[in-house]
């Protein structure tokens, strides 16, 4: 079952002619969702043949326009495809008040409704649930007020070994108790233990989004043992002084905060439009995490399931 994500735009408040502002869409077992929505997000959903009705949560990080400006067309868009589920969206409060003159227009005609809900930017909370996934934000430390996003496949319950079943003659009503972790007890008083009728599920998978931020030690603990991990590198270390002093993180402040928090592997992005070639941050990052790729628009990140070791490819 997929656990992907795809890189809608990767630069930073200054586009490029191949790299978009902030946007991405992770797909976890089939739900779609969104993260930031800079300018131009739903031309690069279009192109990466992402179904529009698709997405139903769109998480916004803060409120600089390159993380959101792409927002009010997308809405636009949706409307005119005639859309009818809801949007819940994740964003900072005083995104409504941003967007409502122009929500004014159009909202006549909408026929789904927009659910706002508030972020925390003191303490971690969980934003979002359901049977097969957890979304939780974070806060991180830039210029204004900004979350980050970690998304956790919620554990799924061992396998009984179906051939164990006939053998130990296992009522269907006992394999609920066993798949919860019981032994089972044989007619004859035998006691089979619940590892010998089971097989271990695979691990669950996550995944967490730090953008934008300077480099914030407590982010590591919150995000320790992340899967994949995307977290911004605008700047290389030579510019590591105005990096410090807009709040934002080099590739080594990257790759730093990957290995602290001892990720599987990173995808560094929201690069700075000086950089036509992204090579120096790669080797910067990877010269402390060797794990490291950088964001490109259009490609899939995917993380397998790992009943074993590995699972990032």
């Amino acid at each position: 079952m997929p656990f992907e994500l795809t890189i809608l735009g990767s630069s930073s408040a200054l586009p490029t002619s191949d790299r978009y502002p902030t946007a991405q869409v992770l797909n976890v077992l089939g739900r779609f969702f969104l993260i930031d929505c800079g300018e131009g997000t739903q031309i690069q959903i279009r192109r990466n043949k992402i179904g529009f009705s698709k997405i139903k949560h769109i998480f916004i990080s803060h409120l600089h326009g390159d993380h959101y400006f792409g927002l009010i067309g997308l809405i636009s868009t949706l409307n005119l495809l005639g859309l009818k589920n809801d949007i819940h969206i994740y964003s900072p409060s005083e995104l409504i008040n941003l967007i409502q003159p122009q929500l004014d227009f159009i909202k006549g005609e909408m026929q789904f409704k927009l659910i706002f809900h508030p972020l925390n930017f003191k303490k971690p909370q969980q934003i979002y649930t359901d049977k097969k996934i957890e979304v939780f934000s974070f806060p991180v430390k830039h210029s204004i007020p900004t979350c980050g996003f970690l998304f956790k496949e919620i554990g799924k319950q061992p396998n009984i070994k179906k051939e164990l079943i006939q053998e130990f003659d296992i009522p269907i009503a006992k394999i609920k108790e066993i798949k919860a972790g019981a032994d089972f007890v044989t007619t004859e008083g035998k006691i089979i233990s619940n590892t010998i009728l089971t097989t271990p599920p695979p691990i669950p998978r996550s995944y967490a989004f730090c953008t934008d931020t300077a480099f914030h030690k407590p982010t590591a603990e919150f995000i320790k043992n992340v899967d994949l991990l995307y977290h911004e590198a605008t700047f290389t270390e030579e510019m590591k002084d105005w990096a410090k002093k807009t709040r934002h993180s080099t590739a080594a402040d990257a790759a730093k905060m990957a290995k602290l928090a001892n990720t599987k592997k990173l995808i560094i992005g929201h690069f700075s439009a000086r950089y036509k070639n992204v090579a120096p941050l790669i080797e910067e990052a990877k010269a402390i995490f060797e794990e490291t790729v950088a964001a490109v628009d259009g490609k899939t990140y995917k993380v397998k399931s790992r009943p074993a070791e590995k699972a990032v490819n």
